[in-house]
């Protein structure tokens, strides 16, 4: 039965149906698609906010013809609106997981290295505009951005053994993978009837037929499973490892293949679906193609109650607040009164209640939470046409957490430059507390590094961005990941 009510329905698919609203838009999906459809995928990407630090040429000058073929060939399946889609998030706010090293494809060893496609995400003083860069890692050591905090990529995170979440060619094979046909288990976050299936390729990909994994289940708690089967013509099973049947010790049991999140883990749209708190419109194209008919009906909100949202009891008349050449006014009181009433305001005398409307708008107005969360998904676009829409093209943002919120994305978009670019390899806060006793070093290269090994307090000197994120409640839990 669909939940009805917002208490009933889990913290994590409340994020996740706000991912699905804001962060990847229709825009971007339909741009990204129009690229690739011609044979553009460095477009496609650009269309996606995905940089792409690759050059072909010379992957091909250190690693031959073979492997750009492969890489190149890759590139061309890749739908970044689609990766952008499926990319690990954090609560509360649902942006991508900050400072994540992601293998895409694995292409073996070339030269004594191993070679993986990766995407990578910025740290989370650095995600102004939810940016993502794609790039070659060709071992540790070797062309290795040291600006990065996690270079590597992780092992409970990788796209290899999904290409269905990232390739449009693979797309369809969703709704097997995600173990769409089973029966749901109740309130329950874990694809567990997957496992050994999943388990099995992950096995197979580390090049054993049968074996140990482990599946991490929360911040200190992993369960260690088994692989097995009588024979080759059953079906394999899982069992958990127990003490006393030959169970490896903790460190053998830590290097144990990790079943990947995208595996472990009830697809999120699956779980909207099905409790009908997301319609099927609003999926991505190829996810809502892959699971067409496992959905239900959709809840239904509240009726919204008739009448007009700019109208103002003003004076004891009904007055219309609308548009007029680019700006929001008062249409029904006369422009000479509205300068005399402004006049007045300046002076300190009491507003109208128009001109008091259009402040609380300008200011506070009820569309801010749609702006704050596009803004913090990094669609500076759909912000911007929203405050255009209430506000209209021509309107000076005044003073207010409307305006706060716009300076602050703007803020963070510098930080994320300053990233990009490897002038700051960390936060510009972290060395404002006790910055004369911060080494400073030079590596290899002769370039600059800050050496900071302690979490910096929070004083008058610190960064009002930095001072917001530490004390601020909806600073992101990394802990809670889907």
């Amino acid at each position: 039965m669909a939940h009805h009510f917002a208490n009933e329905i889990p913290s994590h698919l409340l994020m996740w149906r706000r991912v699905r609203e804001y962060a990847v838009p229709p825009s971007m999906v339909e741009n990204a698609t129009a690229r690739r459809a011609v044979g553009d995928w460095a477009g496609a990407c650009a269309a996606a906010r995905v940089y792409v630090d690759l050059d072909l040429r010379a992957v091909r000058h250190r690693h031959g013809t073979s492997l750009v073929t492969r890489l190149r060939d890759d590139l061309r399946r890749l739908a970044p609106d689609l990766l952008r889609w499926h990319m690990p998030r954090i609560a509360p706010d649902g942006r991508l997981r900050p400072g994540l090293t992601l293998s895409l494809a694995r292409y073996g060893s070339y030269g004594g290295n191993p070679l993986h496609l990766v995407v990578r995400t910025p740290p989370a003083w650095a995600d102004g505009g939810q940016w993502m860069s794609l790039s070659l890692w060709e071992g540790p050591g070797n062309s290795t951005p040291e600006h990065h905090p996690h270079p590597h990529p992780e092992r409970r995170f990788r796209l290899d053994l999904h290409r269905h979440l990232w390739d449009a060619g693979r797309s369809g094979d969703l709704a097997a993978r995600s173990g769409a046909g089973q029966a749901p288990p109740h309130d329950s976050v874990w694809a567990e009837g997957s496992w050994a299936a999943e388990a099995e390729v992950l096995l197979r990909a580390e090049g054993l037929p049968r074996g140990a994994f482990t599946v991490r289940l929360g911040a200190r708690r992993r369960a260690a499973l088994e692989l097995v089967a009588p024979d080759d013509s059953h079906v394999p099973t899982i069992r958990p490892l127990r003490a006393g049947t030959g169970m490896p010790p903790p460190q053998e049991i830590a290097a144990l293949p990790v079943l990947p999140e995208a595996a472990a883990r009830v697809l999120p749209d699956l779980e909207l679906l099905r409790l009908g708190l997301l319609p099927a419109e609003r999926l991505h194209p190829l996810v809502a193609t892959a699971l067409a008919g496992y959905g239900s009906a959709p809840v239904g909100g509240p009726v919204p109650e008739p009448g007009d949202p700019h109208r103002v009891d003003c004076r004891g008349e009904s007055h219309r607040i609308a548009l007029r050449e680019g700006v929001l006014t008062a249409v029904d009181h006369h422009p000479a009164q509205l300068r005399r009433e402004e006049l007045l305001v300046a002076l300190g005398g009491p507003a109208l209640p128009c001109l008091r409307a259009i402040d609380t708008v300008h200011r506070d107005p009820e569309a801010l939470p749609a702006v704050r969360e596009r803004l913090r998904h990094g669609d500076i676009a759909g912000a911007l046409a929203v405050v255009e829409g209430l506000l209209g093209p021509g309107a000076v943002l005044r003073d207010g957490p409307l305006r706060e919120e716009v300076e602050s994305a703007a803020a963070r978009r510098v930080d994320h430059g300053l990233f990009r670019s490897g002038l700051v390899a960390v936060h510009p806060a972290a060395g404002t507390a006790g910055s004369a006793d911060v080494p400073v070093g030079e590596d290899g290269s002769g370039a600059k590094r800050v050496k900071v090994h302690h979490r910096p307090r929070l004083d008058r000197f610190t960064p009002l961005p930095m001072r917001s994120k530490r004390i601020g409640r909806s600073r992101p839990r990394t802990g809670l990941v889907s």
